[in-house]
Parts: C-alpha cells; sequence; structure tokens
C-alpha cells in the first residue's frame, strides 16, 4: 500500500526503512526520541521530481499568506486571520508522506492545509474575502475550510485534538487503512482535552499522529514562560515521542513515514513535535513584536527560512538550477496575483442564504432568527461542506 516504506514487526527493530531512490540528503539537525530505540533517518533521498514539487508547494503557501495579509491590511478581509508564512517545511513534509486515505485536522493557522489537501488558492482567497465561489460559499472565512479528508480549521485552542481522535477512531472502525494527522500549537499542548485525547487514543490503540507544530509563542507568551516542560514531544508521557527541525521539509517528510510505520506496526499512536517559527503574529490583529523583536525575527528569516534553506540545498547538491527555482516563483507569483483578481470580481452570498445548510438533515423548516419570533426557513444549498467533503 505505502511503496515508499517497507516494514519490520520485529520487537525493538526498526519499524521502517526507506526505499533509496534519487539524490542523498543529509537532515542538518538529529532527531531527538522519546520511548523509542530508533527513530527516522537522517540520511535521505530525494528525486528532482519531488524537489521542485516540495519546493513549489512552499513557495505557493508563502506567496497566498503573503497576500492574504495584504487583504487583511486593506479590509477586503474580515474576521480573523491566522497566516502559516514561516511554517511551510512543517505542512509540505507531512503531507509528502500522505496518502489519499489519509485525513489531517488542524487549528485555525489551516490556510496552507486547505491548499495542500486538495483546494485551490483561488477557492481559498475567495472564500476568506467572502465570496460564494468559496468552499463555505464565503460563509465560514478564514478558520472554517474544510475538504476532502481535511477536517478544517479549529478556532477554539485545542478542541482539534480530541476531534482527530475521533476522526481515527472511525479510520480504524472502517478500516479504511489509513491514519490521521492531527495538529496543535506549544500553547494547546497544556490544554486537558490534548491530554484526555492521547489517553483514550492510547487506550484504544488508534492510528493518529500527534503533532505539536511548536511555533515557540504560543498566542503571545514565549514557550518557556508558559510551560512547565518544552519538550512537547515527551509530553505524550506514555506515548513515544518525536522531535523533528520543522525548518527542513525533507526531515518533516522522514519523521512522518517514521511516525506512520510506527502505526502500522501497531504500535499505536505518536507525538511529534516540528519545532517551526511563524513569521506573523499570532493573528494579523497581533503586530507579534511586543513578545519578540524585528531583530529575532529577520534573524530566523536570514539563517533558518525554509524555502531559503532548502532551495540553498538543492542548488549545492545540483538537484536543480537557481534558474528552475526562480522561474517557479516568478510563475507562482503571476498565477496567484490573478487568482487574487479573479476572486475581487466573484458575488458575495446573497441575504437569503443566512439559514442555509445549517443542517445537513433538518428535521424543522424553520431556524430560529435573531429571536425566537422572527424564524427562518431552512434552506439547503449544498454546495458548501457537502460537495467538498463527499457527505451523502
Amino acid at each position: 500500500m505505502y511503496s515508499q516504506l517497507s516494514f519490520r514487526g520485529l520487537a525493538g527493530a526498526s519499524v521502517y526503512k526507506t526505499l533509496r531512490a534519487g539524490v542523498a540528503y543529509q537532515v542538518d539537525k538529529p532527531f531527538k526520541l522519546y520511548k523509542l530505540s530508533v527513530g527516522p533517518d537522517s540520511k535521505v533521498d530525494i528525486t528532482k521530481e519531488d524537489a521542485l514539487r516540495y519546493y513549489k508547494q512552499m513557495v505557493v503557501i508563502r506567496r497566498m499568506e503573503n497576500l492574504l495579509a495584504n487583504l487583511y491590511k486593506n479590509q477586503e478581509m474580515r474576521g480573523f486571520c491566522h497566516l502559516y508564512a514561516g511554517q511551510e517545511a512543517c505542512g509540505v513534509g507531512m503531507k509528502a508522506a500522505m496518502k489519499d486515505n489519509d485525513a489531517m485536522i488542524t487549528s485555525y493557522r489551516c490556510h496552507g492545509w486547505a491548499f495542500l489537501q486538495g483546494l485551490s488558492p483561488y477557492k481559498i482567497i475567495a472564500e476568506l474575502i467572502g465570496c460564494a465561489t468559496g468552499p463555505s460559499r464565503g460563509k465560514g472565512g478564514s478558520m472554517h475550510i474544510y475538504g476532502v479528508n481535511f477536517y478544517g480549521g479549529n478556532g477554539i485552542v485545542g478542541a482539534q485534538v480530541p476531534i482527530g481522535v475521533g476522526v481515527a477512531l472511525s479510520m480504524k472502525y472502517a478500516n479504511t487503512g489509513g491514519i490521521c494527522m492531527t495538529l496543535y500549537g506549544d500553547g494547546a499542548a497544556n490544554q486537558g482535552q490534548t491530554h484526555e485525547s492521547f489517553n483514550l487514543a492510547k487506550v484504544l490503540n488508534l492510528p493518529v499522529v500527534f503533532v505539536c507544530e511548536n511555533n515557540k509563542f504560543a498566542m503571545g507568551t514565549a514557550d518557556f514562560r508558559g510551560s512547565g516542560s518544552v519538550d512537547y514531544y515527551t509530553r505524550g508521557s506514555f506515548l513515544p515521542g518525536l522531535w523533528v527541525d520543522g525548518m527542513d521539509v525533507l526531515a518533516v517528510r522522514e519523521a512522518t513515514r517514521f511516525a506512520k510505520a510506527h502505526i502500522f506496526a501497531n504500535k499505536g499512536p505518536i507525538v511529534m513535535e516540528l519545532e517551526t517559527y511563524r513569521y506573523y503574529g499570532h493573528s494579523m490583529s497581533d503586530p507579534g513584536t511586543s513578545y519578540r523583536t524585528r531583530d529575532d525575527i529577520q534573524a530566523v528569516r536570514n539563517e533558518r527560512d525554509p524555502i531559503t534553506k532548502f532551495k540553498d540545498r538543492l542548488v549545492t547538491l545540483k538537484i536543480a538550477t537557481e534558474e528552475e527555482l526562480n522561474k517557479i516563483q516568478k510563475d507562482v507569483k503571476k498565477n496567484l496575483d490573478d487568482d487574487v483578481k479573479k476572486a475581487r470580481g466573484d458575488p458575495h452570498p446573497k441575504l437569503d442564504e443566512l439559514a442555509t445548510d445549517v443542517y445537513q438533515k433538518p428535521y424543522q423548516k424553520q431556524v430560529r432568527g435573531m429571536s425566537p419570533f422572527t424564524p427562518l426557513d431552512h434552506k439547503s444549498i449544498g454546495k458548501a461542506i457537502v460537495q467538498h467533503l463527499k457527505i451523502k
């Protein structure tokens, strides 16, 4: 089923090995292990085709997030907006190891994942500026985007973790052969429901990878000031854990492959910490410079940026030329600029959609409006969540 991996079920032995093909690539920072006798291989291989795909995906996410930041500043976007810029290697690396029958769920920082899970940048931009052409017909906005096997961004800190466990339970029950990547941040690592979810997943031996995207500052507090332990990969206590350099796309890919192999060897769920960094504030309403300096942010951009770092490595290893990579950037910029122009011309949902698709199968024809005495007629359009989740 998984051509990249082969499995060995012997106790204490490596649960996977990478099938070699392509150019050798050395992961910079070693993996850290918790309750694991062996970990992922630090020497990985990559083909040119994969390298260019990963690079393009990261460039698309970065460009899309920067455009969304401008749209927000221009007040073309309302509500909250949480950006993934700086964390691209996390999403792209995990996605590189996922299959079509794998699922994922994340927090409100979800635009990049919406793209990786199959939604076009145009659709995402349309949703965020409130257009009826968006995947939720412009009514979900930044934190409520869904797709096939993508259970969306979730606006409550840590709320997605037990939902991810529920998704994994359904996958095990239906014997889909997939796993659920359940993402949360360093702030959500301190939530009670996160640890309750660890427990239930272990008891039921569920196919779930708990992924802490540690971008160091939660909502606005440095991790060491708000956490008794910042070794988030050990926080599962009875679950094995793995620390990964979240700024290295291939380190993330290799760690995700390892985590999946661990599950398929019937060893249960696993915790994976990706140490990363966000360039913007917690949301667009947070300037992001009251708890860190602009120099701090610039230092990460200069020394650890996941896109620049990967680009330099590809050129050094002669996997791709600088001209090829620059062309990808240029093409992505043009395509996304065109997507913004197109989305700006799209219609917004009409007022009579206010009470549409509140329920999939409504038992009552009316939905309570501003008061119990001003009900609204429920209508089913079925073009929002239904068409993307393939609900029957």
